[in-house]
């Protein structure tokens, strides 16, 4: 009797380890991300729904990202294995296998998406299932391993998240959620773009076309300021449209222009160099960037 509730206790925490894998495939890191713009989204929706209602479109919308990202594991597994920064995932390690990953990336697709069409309405569940097939087969399969370009075109994957927000709370789109759609679309490729350059010895062993190796240091420093610049708008365009106020622009503006700052003084670094921690330095502060610029959205709505 002993020795079978061992047996027992043995295969709970086995089952435990590889729930705990499985959720790694998940990307949880950017599940986080995913579930804050699509909470920021449908609370400043003008339409108020119940917390229950809320918090399930949320999950599934966050699980949905889940699938997606368990998905991109399965067929990057290969050149995960090649890369410091993603060697110890599920998959290259052996925890997980291919097939394993695969089956559950497809499962948690179809949960997310029937069960977001059954619990909200259509249009939330039409965005999600787009969101993922494009995360997996425009960006994932089509454009990682062939431009320099995927970082730019695949980032609208992950701006979708805040606009299904805004329409499980209205069933209906608007031009509103579009600032959030463009904020972390133009946010993107600076936000990449400087963790490539710190980390293109990754890319060059995977053979990933990212911008350092195809176009060069200096070409990626342009295009980060670029880009940076490219902020300065989009921050403005909510503004434009009447969707938020100075409680927002003001302060938005100036996060903005720091950011221009930081990614100007990468650029005009040495020519053809970089310094490692200017670029790291950038990619730090535009993840603080855009979780403040959110925040943002938030306290205006409420003032």
């Amino acid at each position: 009797m002993n020795n079978l509730r061992f047996k027992n206790k043995a295969l709970s925490q086995e089952d435990l380890f590889n729930l705990s894998e499985l959720f790694k495939l998940m990307k949880p890191r950017v599940m986080s991300l995913v579930i804050f713009t699509c909470a920021v989204g449908l609370l400043t929706a003008p339409n108020l729904i119940s917390t229950k209602d809320a918090i399930i479109g949320i999950l599934l919308v966050s699980i949905g990202a889940g699938a997606a990202g368990a998905l991109n594991m399965w067929y990057e597994s290969d050149l995960d294995a090649l890369m410091t920064r993603t060697c110890l995932r599920p998959i290259p390690t052996g925890k997980i296998n291919r097939n394993q990953a695969l089956i559950f990336g497809v499962t948690l697709s179809i949960i997310s998406v029937v069960s977001l069409d059954y619990f909200t309405n259509r249009i939330s569940a039409s965005i999600l299932l787009l969101t993922i097939l494009f995360y997996v087969f425009v960006y994932t399969i089509w454009l990682k391993r062939r431009t320099p370009q995927n970082i730019v075109i695949g980032g609208a994957a992950g701006a979708f998240p805040p606009v299904i927000g805004w329409t499980i709370a209205t069933g209906s789109l608007s031009i509103e959620p579009l600032t959030f759609f463009l904020i972390i679309f133009f946010w993107t490729p600076s936000h990449f773009w400087a963790l490539s350059l710190y980390k293109s010895d990754d890319y060059k062993k995977a053979n990933i076309p990212m911008l350092p190796l195809t176009n060069g240091v200096e070409s990626t420093k342009l295009n980060i300021f670029i880009y940076s610049l490219l902020m300065v708008p989009v921050i403005i365009f909510p503004y434009f449209i009447n969707f938020v106020g100075f409680v927002f622009l003001i302060p938005a503006l100036l996060l903005t222009f720091y950011y221009n700052y930081l990614c100007y003084e990468l650029y005009n670094y040495k020519k053809n160099k970089f310094h490692p921690k200017k670029a790291k330095s950038i990619f730090g502060y535009s993840i603080l960037y855009l979780f403040l610029v959110f925040v943002l959205f938030l306290i205006d709505k409420i003032l």
